[in-house]
């Protein structure tokens, strides 16, 4: 049987549009336009648009589309603005970042050094190899290119990392799931130099790497 992956996003990104939690139209059509079924395993496939988590490599997931979509949407990206991501996995989160501010502004830290060079290649290869991939420590952001008008992390951590915060400007905001155990979403906006947060209600993602 073929699977028709465009139909399945749409019916997907329908369902997305009824959440309360996203309600940007630049979040929606960025969901419609990024193939979810590029980024997966090849084993995982045919599951590519259930709206759950699938493994991927390095013990690492590609999110689940609910949870992008929220992410993309609590962080209110206009087109041109410069996007930090924690936590590049296999590519999927970077690429809609990358339809709404566009693929150049997209600035992104990986751990691991397959999972970095695997998504440059799936990346480029669709379109979004303006997307700039590093390996590195995602607690130190990426400060050549800071400062950022946005930051999120993909990968739980204990709290927002003091880099991370540096390099984004004030006004700018910041989004990542924090806790050791029982994890919070939680957004913030930079002010002043301190930190406005608000908890947005309780996630799992994989932790960050020590």
């Amino acid at each position: 049987m073929t699977l028709n992956f465009a139909e399945r996003r749409d019916a997907l990104v329908d369902r997305l549009a009824d959440r309360r939690d996203v309600t940007r139209q630049s979040t929606l059509d960025a969901m419609c336009a990024v193939p979810r079924e590029a980024f997966v395993r090849d084993g995982d496939r045919s599951a590519t648009y259930e709206d759950r988590p699938l493994q991927i490599a390095d013990g690492q997931t590609i999110s689940a589309p609910h949870m992008v979509a929220i992410m993309t949407d609590a962080l209110a990206l206009d087109p041109g603005e410069r996007v930090l991501e924690v936590g590049t996995g296999c590519g999927y989160h970077a690429a809609v970042t990358a339809e709404v501010v566009g693929a150049a502004n997209v600035y992104s830290v990986e751990y691991s050094d397959h999972l970095a060079e695997t998504a440059r290649e799936t990346l480029a290869e669709l379109g979004y190899g303006d997307v700039d991939v590093r390996v590195g420590d995602g607690r130190d952001g990426w400060p050549e290119h800071a400062p950022y008008d946005a930051a999120y992390l993909t990968c739980a951590a204990s709290d927002l990392p003091d880099a991370v915060v540096a390099q984004v400007r004030d006004g700018g905001r910041l989004l990542a799931p924090i806790g050791d155990g029982r994890q919070r979403l939680v957004y913030a906006e930079k002010r002043d130099g301190g930190l406005d947060r608000e908890d947005r209600g309780g996630v799992r993602f994989v932790t960050m790497r020590d």
